[in-house]
């Protein structure tokens, strides 16, 4: 059984053909610019095969998708009928969706219901999971895995805020939580580590650290709290995100700064966070090597972010009653040792031992504490494209 994995974006497509009878990638590729003037590349057999393609919408991106894995030296498969089924990750199913499910026509409605919550992912979401259709046949079952379902095991103690409760009856107004499709790979591989597969009797808190990040804590592999909220702004400093802060300075500076609220999204969402405290980059590798030449801001970015994650880390502990494994997964978290060290020694007063050389290793599985630390921590890296496949063959 081969499966398709598709996640789209407002102008790119990624994809790959996953053969679940051993669980490999056998294809994979992106669709970029697609509506602007198109960059096709696809990797396949040992391969990397790249073009310059104007691809106008979603549906002509999945006609090169189906060229490039029918036809020549990328070939994988003979024909389109060989994709057994086709599943998509969904960001915001808000809480009607707490599992992925088929694709309807009620489920593609509930979806664009949800776009004012994910205005970025949702509605990109929507095209592709309609241009699929139209480029593979109606016929062909399609899954959408949503990033928030993980989390709505959340209690509501956890998900609501001191808003009237009349704005969460209304409108939604409550913490989804996201990154819930990675958040559930990599706990679930983390209870398999601990020898307790089932997830019961373990407290683990996983920490996706990325250019957009969230932390999860998770009791008997269930999620109890998460770091995002209603939309991913929420929790600590990211690459361009400010991450929480009191709601005042929102108003505040839309009326010192004359902001209409879609300009003070901007600012909270693409010039905040890393890039706007640094002033360097939103990128973990420039504000690292700006550090090493002296740069006061650039350690600033860094210290923000490593103390908000601490406190967040030490919450945590205080919700779950206690912890047995910090998982570390994502771009940064499975490969910035250096913020992985400083995280677990601030973290020793919890009996937490690092394994400085175990801590080296990049983008691989690896426990890095010692054998007598009395809380583990590992580096596992996420595989979300693997679980969209698997529920989807599950589902289908």
């Amino acid at each position: 059984m081969k499966i398709l994995v598709i996640n789209a974006g407002s102008s790119s497509l990624k994809y790959q053909l996953i053969d679940m009878d051993g669980e490999q990638t056998v294809a994979k590729g992106l669709c970029e610019r697609i509506g602007i003037d198109g960059r096709f590349t696809h990797k396949a057999n040992g391969k990397v095969f790249q073009k310059d393609v104007a691809m106008t919408d979603h549906t002509a991106a999945f006609e090169q998708v189906k060229e490039a894995l029918t036809t020549g030296e990328g070939k994988v498969i003979d024909n389109l009928s060989d994709v057994t089924a086709i599943g998509h990750r969904a960001v915001m199913g808000g809480s009607k969706y707490d599992r992925s499910v088929r694709i309807t026509d009620d489920v593609l409605q509930t979806i664009r219901d949800y776009a004012s919550l994910a205005p970025l992912h949702n509605p990109p979401g929507v095209k592709g999971m309609e241009a699929a259709a139209a480029a593979f046949g109606k016929d062909i079952p399609q899954v959408a895995v949503f990033d928030t379902a993980f989390h709505q095991t959340m209690p509501e103690v956890a998900y609501l805020w001191g808003l009237p409760y009349e704005y969460y009856e209304k409108y939604g107004i409550r913490r989804y939580g996201f990154h819930g499709t990675s958040h559930r790979f990599v706990s679930a591989r983390c209870c398999e580590l601990l020898g307790k597969p089932d997830g019961k009797g373990t407290r683990i808190i996983t920490c996706h650290l990325g250019n957009g990040s969230s932390l999860a804590a998770i009791k008997d592999g269930k999620v109890i709290d998460t770091t995002m909220g209603l939309t991913p702004l929420d929790g600590f400093l990211m690459g361009t995100r400010s991450g929480m802060i009191d709601p005042s300075a929102v108003t505040f500076l839309m009326e010192k700064e004359g902001l209409t609220p879609a300009q003070m999204d901007d600012v909270m969402n693409k010039k905040s966070g890393m890039l706007g405290i640094s002033g360097v980059s939103s990128d973990d590798r420039d504000i690292a090597a700006a550090m090493e030449q002296g740069n006061r801001r650039a350690q600033l970015a860094w210290d923000m972010r490593s103390y908000q994650i601490l406190k967040y880390i030490g919450g945590y502990v205080a919700a779950l009653g206690g912890l047995d494994a910090i998982v570390f997964t994502a771009g940064i978290g499975e490969n910035q040792d250096a913020l992985r060290a400083e995280l677990l020694e601030k973290l020793a007063y919890l009996g937490v031992k690092l394994d400085a050389k175990a801590n080296l290793a990049h983008g691989e599985e690896v426990e890095i504490t010692t054998p007598d630390s009395a809380v583990r921590a590992f580096v596992i890296p996420t595989n979300e494209e693997l679980v969209i496949a698997r529920d989807t063959k599950a589902l289908i």
